[in-house]
This record gives C-alpha cells, structure tokens and sequence, in this order.
C-alpha cells in the first residue's frame, strides 16, 4: 500500500533527484519544450509552475527564490521577462503533458512536457531549422555541380 507515500522517487537519492527536476525546470523554461520519461515530467509540472508563479509576482524576493532553485541566469531572466508575462491572467495550469510512446531499451514511456503558449516559438524555431536545412542543400548541390563542371574540363583536356 502507498498510503501517505507523495511524491516521486524516480531511482535516485535525494541529491541526485533534486539535481535532476532543478536541470528540467531550467530546460523547459528555456527550451519551451522537453522530451523526458513521463514519471519526471509529471514530478516537474508542480516545480514549474511554482517558477512561474514566482515570475508572475515579479519582485525581488520571488526573483532571488527563483535564481536560488533554477541553474542558469539565462532562464530567470527568461522566466520573468517572456516566461511569467505570458501567463498574466491565468490562474495556474501552465503546462501540457503528452504522451509520445515508449523508450527502446528499457520500454519507459516517453513525453513531451510543454509550456502553453510557446507554438508560435516552437513554430518560429522550427521554420528556422528547416530553412537552414534548405539553404545548407542548395550549397551541396551547387557545389556538387561545380565538382562536375570541372571533372568535365579536366576530361576534355
């Protein structure tokens, strides 16, 4: 029986566990988006959103509580100036979990855990991807062309 037994052990000590949800947090407020074992990302969604409450309240203690628990200055600063603004008037729920299927060696089930509202970056990122996939193409062919012109001269000669 589980009675009384909260929260999310996922294998490991209470350092290392402690180290783990700190780097996810700071991840998926800075990436928008994480794939990650769906065990972790729901013993992350409460972490986040207290991130993101603290981001909403937007002063000086909640901002040192924040760059106390999150790892990077990057994303406390991203968390009250893209992150919390977002999110002004809803009252919690921030976050979407989804399901993606199965990891290949030991069959974990795998998810997305996603801030609401990030399509539009998440979007943009991905337009730039492909676009420099494009354009990263385009300068192999010509350069493949450019190899067969001259072992074309080179032939003739």
């Amino acid at each position: 029986m589980r009675h009384r037994n909260a929260g999310f052990k996922l294998g490991r000590n209470t350092s290392h566990r402690r180290a783990l949800l700190r780097n996810l947090v700071t991840s998926v407020l800075v990436e928008d988006r994480v794939e990650t074992t769906l065990a972790k990302a729901k013993a992350v969604r409460p972490l986040v959103e207290k991130m993101i409450t603290l981001g909403k309240k937007g002063d000086l203690h909640s901002r040192r509580q924040a760059h106390s628990f999150l790892m990077t200055d990057q994303s406390v600063e991203r968390l009250f100036e893209t992150v919390a603004p977002r999110y002004g008037d809803r009252q919690g729920g921030y976050l979407r979990i989804v399901r993606t299927g199965f990891q290949k060696g030991d069959g974990a089930e795998k998810a997305f855990i996603e801030l609401l509202g990030a399509e539009k970056q998440l979007d943009a990122k991905r337009q730039k991807r492909t676009d420099l996939k494009a354009k990263k193409r385009a300068e192999l062919e010509k350069q493949l062309e450019e190899s067969k012109k001259e072992e074309g001269k080179e032939e003739a000669a």
